[in-house]
């Protein structure tokens, strides 16, 4: 492994060396040069952890370096840790009635699966339901008692050929694994029919996934009719009886099970890479602007992966995601430290790592900064800035400072068509200062159907629309930079946050969760809480660690949506919270 990263550095070092300039002016030339290495086949996609990550990290610090900024420490490569996969550990069994289930063939655990051991008898409890709404009313659980037993359910629901199923709110594997632990079973047991998978094939775990309170595992239809046999049943025979008859099919089977599972996070090191150009100004240099893109992406996509191509391992090449944001920063700083007229205040570069992943290099790089946070007047954040069309322009996070609209506007004049959104949080690295009261700005040139796909090449770049967006970046800084006043920073949340999937929740607290939380933290940390919104009535507070809600507990945004999705407009629930080591009840009316 060594031995590759000192290659593929060295081709860093001679692509680097082939681009010298002393001239502030961005031009295509530098642009490419840069854009053909960080989105070459030799790098991979850039995934989080890998020989080529490190790669581009080095290639970044390079250009930092050769553009006269400052890179030692406290600055250069932060390194960090991230999860990258997860595999079994020795310690997973799967017995009863003299068999041994084999790990990998017949059995797996499931990414979100404690690490844990269970015996008790199984009980099968169809799809593994409790729904009481007004659409829909559905309950496996309501003729069997789950108190320290193996649950086994089915996977998905009783209508797997609908595009737009009630149940599909209700059918997540996850979810199903709360629900069971929430009654206390030993365990849970996922099976999937034929409806469902008709392969069964047992999960991967690839993915990363916090862990429940139980051991969850996957299992083989054969070794799931093993289970059965003392009932005289097959999972086929269930499967069609609870499809065709929409009723709920539970029952004992009789079969005592010993099962354990162990789930081993292989985890990598990655890097933000940071630079420092100080301001001139004996006084203003102590304040800081930061100028930040993030430099990883998928890597070779694949079904772990986020790539909307899912069915395709090739290269995600990244270039306008988001090798564009990042060469516009290397050129930005550039000139800016060419320029004649130097900034008052000090510019951090900062080339985030493993964004993609869920934030987690701005994140790092908030809880463990170079310089006060409280020092740093805004942060600019490049992401996907490749792709101008007809000089559209996004320009998000413009209401967390109460000049910003009116400096970009004005200095942008008729040469770009902006879009503006005030909010201050966003799927990019801004959100992780805006938690720290940062006033923020996210450009983009926004979304293509190439995003997240093997296509997203270099061919596919606007240069001249690159160039465009960076000097307008390079003069925003500048203007801001030589201000004699600070920028008056002012909450600016959203109302709510997309979690990815059809959700069941039906209410809100108002509150922006911290994604990043761990199986390592206790809670959900709070990021943001909006104005009159039911949190903020409550007396919850940004900061604030969510540990249960109505006294079951939360240890991720995954628990927080299930536990939002089994209330109801109108109740009054208890949230308890951990603020400054104190616990906390909160009474708050949804």
């Amino acid at each position: 492994m060594k031995r590759i990263i000192i290659v593929l550095s060295i081709s860093a070092l001679l692509a680097a060396c082939t681009h010298t300039s002393e001239d502030p002016n961005i031009t295509k030339q530098e642009l490419k040069v840069h854009m053909d290495f960080l989105a070459s086949d030799s790098l991979k996609g850039r995934y989080p952890g890998t020989p080529e990550d490190a790669v581009a990290a080095d290639y970044i610090l390079g250009e930092f370096v050769k553009a006269g900024l400052n890179t030692k420490s406290p600055f250069g490569l932060q390194e960090f840790e991230v999860i990258m996969s997860l595999k079994t550990g020795e310690n997973n069994h799967f017995v009863f009635n003299d068999i041994q289930a084999v790990t990998g063939e017949d059995f797996t655990p499931a990414p979100f699966s404690a690490s844990i051991s269970g015996s008790g008898e199984v009980v099968f409890a169809g799809y593994g339901f409790e729904i009481d709404s007004d659409e829909l009313l559905w309950n496996d659980y309501m003729t069997i008692d789950p108190l320290g037993k193996w649950i086994m359910v089915l996977r998905g629901n009783p209508e797997m050929d609908s595009t737009s199923s009630p149940f599909d709110p209700y059918s997540n594997d996850r979810d199903k694994a709360m629900l069971a632990g929430d009654k206390d079973a030993a365990g849970l047991i996922l099976v999937s029919g034929e409806k469902f998978d008709p392969e069964d094939n047992l999960m991967s775990l690839k993915s990363r996934e916090s862990a429940v309170s139980i051991p969850v595992i996957h299992i083989t239809r054969n070794l799931a009719n093993q289970l059965l046999e003392k009932s005289g049943k097959s999972i086929s025979e269930i499967e069609n009886e609870m499809n065709e008859r929409r009723i709920p099919v539970s029952f004992n089977t009789g079969t005592e099970l010993n099962a354990e599972t162990e789930i081993i996070p292989e985890s990598k090191n990655t890097y933000n890479v940071i630079a420092l150009l100080e301001g001139t100004h004996p006084d203003k240099k102590q304040g800081y602007i930061v100028l930040g893109a993030h430099y990883d992406h998928l890597g070779m996509g694949g079904p772990a992966s986020s790539s909307r191509e899912q069915d395709t391992v090739g290269v995600h090449y990244g270039a306008d995601d988001n090798a564009s944001g990042v060469i516009s920063m290397i050129e930005i700083a550039e000139k800016l430290a060419l320029s004649e007229n130097k900034p008052d205040r000090s510019i951090l570069f900062i080339a985030f790592g493993a964004e993609e992943l869920g934030l987690i290099g701005s994140k790092h790089y908030v809880d463990n900064p170079c310089i006060p946070n409280e020092s740093i007047d805004l942060m600019v954040n490049l992401d996907m800035v490749g792709r101008l069309r007809e000089n559209k322009l996004q320009v998000n996070g413009s209401g967390t400072a109460l000049e910003s609209e009116e400096i970009v506007t004005r200095i942008a004049s008729d040469s770009f068509n902006l879009s503006f959104s005030p909010g201050g949080f966003g799927a990019s690295d801004h959100s992780s200062f805006y938690s720290k009261n940062i006033p923020v700005l996210f450009i983009s040139t926004g979304v293509h159907s190439y995003y997240h796909t093997t296509q997203d090449n270099e061919e596919k770049i606007n240069y001249e629309g690159l160039i465009k967006t960076s000097d307008l970046v390079g003069d925003i800084i500048q203007e801001i930079a030589q201000m004699d006043s600070l920028l008056t920073f002012q909450e600016s949340g959203p109302k709510e946050r997309y979690t990815g999937r059809q959700s069941r929740t039906r209410v809100t607290l108002g509150i922006m969760p911290d994604v990043t939380s761990t199986d390592e933290t206790e809670g959900m940390g709070v990021e943001f809480v909006t104005p009159g919104k039911p949190a903020d009535l409550g007396g919850m507070k940004k900061g604030d660690l969510i540990i249960a809600v109505e006294g079951k507990a939360v240890n991720s945004v995954y628990d927080y949506m299930y536990r939002l999705g089994k209330l109801k407009k109108g109740q009054l629930i208890i949230v308890t919270v951990k603020r400054d080591e104190e616990k906390l009840d909160l009474l708050i009316q949804l």
